[in-house]
């Protein structure tokens, strides 16, 4: 079982990508109906094979993150597997590569010399810091450019120790990033034939993604600092403590305020001059939040989601991985997808976010291939 036929059907992908950032690319494609063919070293295979957890010895973590591609392994330093890699270059539509700067073209497979004898080819590079600049050469990973994009600076608590995001937003931005780059040079490729060289680093990626942050340092000179489950500039917009825990509310105007002033038994509020305005309220949160937080503290989390949703004032729970999976709206979107390894066994993955109309969104897909799984039937494709 694989995805169904997506726009990107007939389109081959050329996967030289190992751990995250690039195969989240390249799995992004597929999930569009590329033909994702991983290109692997022999032997190890992709670093993330070896990264945990592991099911039945097989990692969890590769398998998230290469299901529906196919394997085979090749040594480019190698003469006859050279030759191999260069008929699937020739047949390919993208090649994708996260190697350090310099690595590709040491091979002989820099971008200048396979644009000159595959012009139509779209190549992808995702890297730490781009193929230009003074970092170019330097290795990177998620953490490293969390902390150097500035990411790190705005995550976790006023006063507390430097707090990495949750997910490994590094790598995934970057490799979002380059699955749009890589589509944007194909349909330009329909009007041209030419292909592109899409530049994709990963700090790069971070700062594109700091919006409010370098707004409110231009418009004030203030440099912005961790402020916990709070937005800087919309009031209230955080998690708030209740009887039972905590949940977010998201007043994002003014009307919505009153609304949940009113759901909470403190019209008062509402009309305290402090209040009055999004900015007011921005400026006086330290005053705004212990009243709200009294009234909330009169029910549980559960009572108020309820009411609160009735009067339309947004808000939700603080879901751990568990309750997200068991989600009834995570199930109807069909975001967590089934894969059957033969070795793994059965595991929950997440699904495609993208949802296109008259494309089946699949329960089922292939699971991620073994190292060189494919490697019989692509050299019968070849005609090696």
């Amino acid at each position: 079982m694989t995805a169904a036929p997506g726009p990107l059907d007939g389109i081959l992908v050329v996967d030289l990508t190992r751990v995250l950032a690039g195969p989240f690319c390249t799995m992004v494609l597929a999930d569009l109906g590329a033909r994702v063919i991983k290109v692997e070293a022999p032997g190890r295979g992709d670093d993330a094979r070896q990264i945990g957890p592991f099911m039945n010895g097989c990692s969890a973590y590769f398998a998230s993150l290469n299901r529906g591609k196919e394997s085979i392994a090749l040594n480019l330093k190698d003469e006859g597997d050279r030759a191999v890699f260069e008929k699937l270059v020739e047949r390919a539509d993208v090649l994708s590569e996260n190697f350090r700067p310099g690595v590709m073209e040491r091979l002989g497979y820099g971008w200048d010399a396979l644009h000159e004898k595959y012009p139509r080819l779209v190549m992808a590079s995702t890297s730490g810091f781009g193929q230009t600049g003074p970092y170019a050469r330097r290795p990177a990973y998620d953490i490293v450019v969390q902390g150097m994009g500035g990411i790190m600076s705005l995550t976790g608590h006023p006063g507390g120790p430097p707090t990495r995001v949750g997910t490994s937003t590094g790598d995934i931005s970057a490799g979002l990033f380059s699955a749009i780059g890589i589509q944007a040079a194909l349909l330009e490729r329909q009007r041209t034939g030419k292909g592109r060289h899409v530049d994709v680093a990963m700090l790069d990626c971070q700062v594109a993604t700091l919006e409010n942050a370098i707004a409110r340092f231009e418009a004030t000179g203030e440099v912005p600092g961790p402020l916990g489950s709070r937005h800087p500039s919309i009031t209230p917009f955080e998690a708030l403590a209740t009887r039972d825990g905590h949940l977010i509310v998201a007043a994002g105007n003014d009307g919505l305020f009153v609304q949940l002033c009113r759901v909470l038994g403190c019209e008062s509020v509402a009309g305290d001059a402090r209040f009055a305005s999004n900015d007011d309220r921005t400026r006086n949160v330290d005053a705004l939040r212990p009243l709200l937080e009294q009234r909330l503290s009169s029910r549980t989390t559960d009572d108020w989601l309820r009411l609160l949703q009735q009067a339309g004032v947004p808000c939700g729970p603080i879901n751990d991985v568990a309750q997200v999976m068991s989600d009834p709206q995570v199930e109807a979107r069909n975001m967590l997808v089934e894969l059957d390894d033969p070795v793994a066994g059965k595991m929950r993955v997440a699904g495609n976010p993208v949802k296109l109309s008259g494309v089946q969104d699949l329960k089922t897909r292939s699971p991620a291939p073994k190292l060189d799984e494919h490697r019989a039937s692509i050299l019968e494709w070849l005609e090696c």
